[in-house]
């Protein structure tokens, strides 16, 4: 067998199980039970080891949390071993396993290999490992959506391109859609916009601000602003350095420095050290001349003109104006007026862009109807063959005279693509309705399957669904939970042969009540609760000899030691012995 083996799984207070392990056979394994004795519940253990809801309902009361453990045996080098291994876990003994925990309060958490992972990889596994098919997806499959996705994905490659092509297109077209309808329909809030950006614009324009001129103002008003005190300091600093032509008596900062370098030069040849102090004081008698000069130049420089600083403060006025409404400075208006600039090209742009967007829109929808025709095509040449492998099913499953077909359509619609010389409607995934058709004997009119097949012909044709999809789909292991409700004596016979056949080459575990079914089993496994209406380890067990009879025979007549029934249930297992 290729691929991988659920071998067992504990389930642990989940719903009515207290604490129960569940043996599977590599083969056919039948889960039966009296109703609500549990049977499902390995189904939602299944469904939470391969990273399903986590529902705290699900939590035996009086339970602090659930857990399911699982064991799967999978073959060195298989894709759902080479991503645990990514994610740290390791194999026991060839097998991988995977628990699950689920508190009263909603807490998930998973592990693999022994390593806590994301309950998301749990459910990358799955895809590698387990199938299931149940109610839920037979329900699922009426509709028309999961129809066509059914389709596809038997189509594989020959839908899965074009689609990929066709969906990129889509998403374009959407886009160009929804850009083209917002221009159009804020035309007037846009040319609003463009009002209020020229206006602020033509506001900056008058003023002309210079990058950093108000920096450099401020500081000019601050000089105009102090200037006598400023020029009195700058001439008594100058005074105290130079000295003062006016009092030639006055001692200076220069003479003094002078003087004392003088004193130095005398005697400096005598010890190098005193001449190098000598040498320092005649450079800071450079320096004193060189401040003393710049001060005298600042005192001269210095304007005290009251126009200019009233030219300075208007100026800042000017610029405050804008500040006020356009940025904290100078810098972020220029910044803002950049970028409303920009925008006013991009508004004033607009029936330049209604254009562009119209022709490229017309453009993609052309293209977009050639795909949706190559998708058409794909489908249409698809649903024969399918179409056919669900017919010859149907013929193993006792309606050999039951047809299949699909009916794929398109819908009329002016706003959509041209497919094949009309105008239809389309989607993201094209432009075709599929619909699943049966024709349940000879001369019957091809109908939708929700209406066209009765309950059990409907569970018939949704397992001939499923074991077609079991054969393209590369999963080890499938789940079937009752898809055979509503069906019985001899389709139910014929569903447990199919089912059996399906086993020879892949693993299935079934959820049944009847007992046609559960007879060609491999494995048959009771779920059975206790007197105080719990599920424990010793009530899940394997049926062998007397104790399988005894079940099938409660099964086929609700009484265990029927003489009839257990005729009946011994002559079940015989037939499917035979079948082997």
């Amino acid at each position: 067998m290729v691929g991988g083996v659920l071998e067992e799984m504990r389930i642990r207070s989940l719903g009515v199980i207290d604490d129960a392990v569940v043996e599977l056979s590599p083969g056919f394994t039948a889960v039966t039970g009296e109703t609500g004795a549990g049977k499902t519940m390995v189904v939602t253990s299944l469904g939470l080891l391969l990273g399903g809801r986590a529902d705290p309902a699900l939590v035996r009361i009086g339970a602090e949390k659930a857990v399911v453990e699982g064991r799967i045996s999978v073959p060195p080098g298989a894709g759902a071993v080479l991503r645990a291994e990514e994610a740290g876990a390791e194999l026991d003994d060839g097998a991988l396993l995977i628990s699950r925990t689920v508190s009263a309060e909603g807490r998930s958490r998973a592990h693999v290999g022994g390593r806590s992972v994301p309950v998301g990889l749990l459910a990358e596994l799955a895809d590698d490992l387990v199938a299931v098919h149940g109610q839920t997806d037979q329900q699922g499959l009426l509709k028309l959506s999961r129809q066509r996705q059914a389709l596809d994905r038997y189509a594989g490659d020959a839908v899965v391109g074009p689609l990929a092509k066709y969906g990129g297109a889509y998403r374009r077209l959407r886009a160009v859609t929804v850009e083209l309808e917002e221009i159009v329909t804020r035309a007037r809030e846009r040319a609003q916009e463009a009002d209020r950006l020229r206006y602020g614009l033509d506001e900056i324009a008058g003023v002309e601000p210079r990058a950093g001129e108000d920096v450099e103002l401020a500081e000019e008003a601050e000089r105009l602003g102090h200037a006598e005190a400023l020029s009195s300091a700058a001439t008594i600093a100058h005074a105290a350095l130079a000295g003062n032509p006016e009092d030639p008596e006055g001692i200076d900062a220069a003479t003094l420095v002078a003087g004392a370098q003088r004193a130095l030069e005398a005697v400096r040849s005598h010890d190098p050290a005193l001449s190098a102090l000598a040498d320092r004081i005649g450079e800071i008698g450079i320096l004193l001349g060189d401040v003393a000069g710049e001060l005298a130049g600042y005192a001269d420089d210095l304007d005290a003109d009251p126009l200019r600083l009233a030219a300075v403060e208007e100026r800042r006025a000017a610029l405050g104006a804008l500040t006020r409404k356009y940025g904290d400075d100078i810098a972020a208006v220029l910044a803002w007026s950049e970028e409303s600039a920009a925008r006013l090209t991009e508004l004033d742009g607009d029936d330049e862009r209604i254009g562009e967007l119209t022709a490229e829109r017309d453009a993609l929808r052309a293209e977009l109807g050639g795909l949706a025709q190559a998708l058409t095509d794909a489908r249409t040449e698809t649903a024969e063959r399918f179409a056919a492998a669900v017919t010859a099913e149907l013929a193993s499953l006792a309606m050999p005279h039951a047809r299949v077909s699909f009916d794929i359509r398109q819908t009329d619609d002016p706003e959509g693509v041209e497919v094949g010389g009309r105008t239809v409607a389309y989607g993201p995934s094209g432009a075709d309705e599929v619909e699943l058709l049966l024709a349940p004997h000879p001369g019957a009119p091809p109908r939708p399957i929700a209406k066209g097949a009765s309950g059990g012909e409907l569970s018939r044709v949704m397992l001939a669904v499923e074991v077609v999809f079991a054969g393209t789909d590369p999963v080890p292991t499938y789940l079937f939970d009752e898809v055979d409700a509503g069906v019985g004596g001899k389709a139910a016979v014929e569903i447990g042969r199919r089912l059996a056949k399906l086993a020879k080459s892949a693993q299935v575990v079934v959820v049944t009540h009847l007992p046609q079914v559960a007879a060609f089993a491999d494995r048959q496994l009771l779920v059975e609760k206790t007197n105080d209406g719990s599920v424990t380890r010793s009530g899940v067990k394997v049926l062998e000899g007397e104790d399988r009879v005894r079940e099938l025979s409660r099964m086929l007549a609700g009484q265990e030691d029927s003489e009839t029934a257990r005729a009946h249930a011994e002559e079940l297992l015989a037939t499917a012995r035979g079948d082997a």
